[in-house]
């Protein structure tokens, strides 16, 4: 009998920082005169020591830029709740997910730089994993409200109905934002998990491998829900206000700077969430939509899969970047908080340079 498979068997050393896989694939077995094909489970290694370097230099970078900025966002829109706008809401909520992720970071700095070993348990797996999705899909819902609501008051700046609530409608909406975050990343407790692999004990990022054709639906559904939708709301609003924003101005009941400062406003902050997406959300979604597909197809080979799944992997630090990215949309439509980080930093110079003189 002999079996027409070149990946039967591995010759891989031992290596840390490699994942094995189970799959089946068919394959023709010759017993005579007589072929026939059957399902053979086979084991593939995925080549993953990359991440031992490039996961935790990104994680480090952001946090150590997005938790202080983070921070100083959330203090700065909390200090000022005695007038806060609809907006001002959205962007603090929007804060307080990226702080909570950046907050897990040193877990999954320690786990990659240690050759992916996991030494703090199952449950805390479950939360980081949880955390990182959580962030995500909250970010870009959140982002998404900020949109539309720039969008109802560029659009629509005569319509009443959409200011009916105020910040009380604001609070609504964030709550509801952080209950469909909860709902749809929920399976994530159910999914990622811990395991051992060459004796080492590891958090698997989606699911266990044997479990892929299970997780592989939730995860489609995830992407649609949590991303395309959204995407697909926030390019609709930008496509309608940029139709918008290229028309001569109008002055009326408004003064000309503030017609204009308003329009830059709105430019920059179009400008910055295509940024956010393009950068942290989109290739993320491609590519592990991609990774998902492979990893479900019985006849993939293995070097496909370990391909799709370095670049897969390679696109994650990405969408970490939102959390220090956030920040800079805060910076960038706040003109009060730009004028006042101007004048904190020219006061620090001034210091700087009478220090300097004595």
């Amino acid at each position: 009998m002999s079996i027409s498979s070149p990946e039967l068997f591995s010759t891989e050393p031992f290596l840390y920082g490699m994942f094995t896989e189970p799959y089946s694939q068919e394959y023709v077995i010759n017993v005579g005169d007589n072929n026939f094909t059957r399902p053979i489970n086979l084991r593939c290694t995925y080549k993953e020591d990359f991440k031992r370097f490039l996961l935790p230099a990104v994680y480090i970078v952001v946090f150590l830029i997005g938790l202080p900025l983070n921070g100083v966002v959330i203090l700065r829109i909390w200090r000022s709740r005695p007038c806060l706008t609809r907006s001002k809401v959205y962007m603090l909520n929007l804060a307080i997910a990226d702080f909570l992720y950046v907050m897990s970071l040193p877990l999954l700095i320690f786990n990659y730089a240690s050759h992916d070993y996991w030494p703090f348990g199952e449950l805390a797996c479950k939360l980081v994993r949880f955390q990182f999705y959580s962030n995500l899909h909250g970010s870009i819902l959140f982002l998404t409200c900020i949109s539309l609501q720039r969008y109802l008051g560029i659009c629509h700046p005569m319509a009443g109905w959409h200011k009916h609530g105020g910040r009380k409608l604001a609070w609504v909406v964030c709550g509801v934002v952080w209950a469909v975050v909860a709902v749809i990343c929920a399976p994530t407790f159910y999914y990622a998990a811990t395991g051992t692999q060459r004796n080492r004990t590891v958090c698997y990022e989606l699911s266990r491998p044997e479990d892929s054709a299970n997780y592989y639906p939730y995860g489609m559904a995830l992407s649609c829900l949590g991303f395309l939708l959204p995407f697909m709301g926030v390019v609709a609003c930008y496509c309608r206000m940029a139709r918008i924003l290229c028309r001569p101005p109008s002055y009326q009941g408004v003064t000309m700077a503030s017609a204009m400062e308003k329009r830059d406003t709105a430019v920059k902050m179009i400008v910055i969430v295509v940024i956010v997406f393009a950068i942290s959300f989109l290739p993320f979604h491609l590519t592990k939509t991609m990774y998902l597909l492979v990893r479900t197809l019985p006849n993939a080979p293995c070097a496909t899969r370990n391909l799709f799944s370095v670049i897969y992997k390679c696109t994650r630090p990405f969408a970490s970047m939102n959390s220090v990215l956030d920040p800079i949309l805060f910076y960038f439509t706040q003109p009060r908080f730009r004028r006042s980080t101007r004048s904190l930093v020219s006061r620090i110079t001034t210091l700087r340079d009478r220090g300097s003189n004595v």
